[in-house]
């Protein structure tokens, strides 16, 4: 029997609670661009996560809404809408022929994260992962060509798959909000402890930026 939304809610809830405690703050540079996913979220709204919780605290959760969503336009696209279901086919299948596809069976923490990491201005990559993927892409050939008339079709197809995902998303962030509580005693209990003690490591150095026990510092 499927499982009604509000209970993969909740136990998407759940396995982000689970995960939750072995959440550490980044410590690397943090990337210039905002990610898509998580910036102005109505689910982030829903779930209490404002701007002021990490980003990767954030992402596991939407994440995780988003596999609910995507698996229910699924549902509905395979059983309402036949000309957006063969174009899907055909693109998974072509997908299948890759050899390298690094961006898949992520976690739902790293999931529709970048490959790399932000350049550094005058330290160029020897190679990256994206770049990589690209290469084993660019032998796989193209769909074949839509006429005007399947175009007009399948965008249409494409606009109710869309009403039907904001139809689900707004479901989910109704359920969210029952949950709102116990993803704020989470947030309080494991993270917030975490950026307090980076802000008091902050303060410590500013207060004392040179080792006294430095000799080069002249203490």
């Amino acid at each position: 029997m499927e499982r009604s939304l509000e209970t993969q809610v909740s136990q998407a809830v759940d396995a982000w609670l689970a995960w939750l405690p072995r959440w550490e703050p980044a410590t690397h540079r943090g990337r210039v661009a905002p990610c898509r996913r998580c910036l102005g979220s109505p689910v982030l709204s829903a779930a209490g996560l404002g701007a002021d919780v990490p980003h990767g605290v954030q992402h596991g959760l939407s994440t995780r809404m988003k596999t609910i969503v995507d698996r229910a336009v699924a549902e509905y696209t395979s059983m309402n809408l036949p000309m957006l279901q063969a174009e899907l086919d055909q693109q998974a299948a072509r997908n299948r022929t890759r050899t390298y596809r690094p961006a898949e069976n992520l976690e739902p923490e790293y999931e529709g994260l970048p490959l790399d990491p932000d350049p550094v201005p005058g330290s160029p990559f020897l190679f990256t992962i994206s770049g990589l993927a690209d290469e084993f892409d660019a032998d796989i050939p193209a769909l074949p060509p839509l006429s005007d008339e399947a175009k007009a079709a399948l965008r249409q197809e494409v606009g109710l798959a869309d009403d039907y995902a904001n139809m689900v998303g707004r479901e989910v962030c109704t359920i969210l909000l029952h949950h709102r509580l116990r993803i704020q005693a989470a947030i309080t209990e494991f993270v917030e402890p975490q950026i307090e003690a980076m802000l008091e490591e902050l303060t410590r150095s500013l207060d004392a930026p040179f080792d006294p026990h430095d000799p080069s510092t002249g203490g």
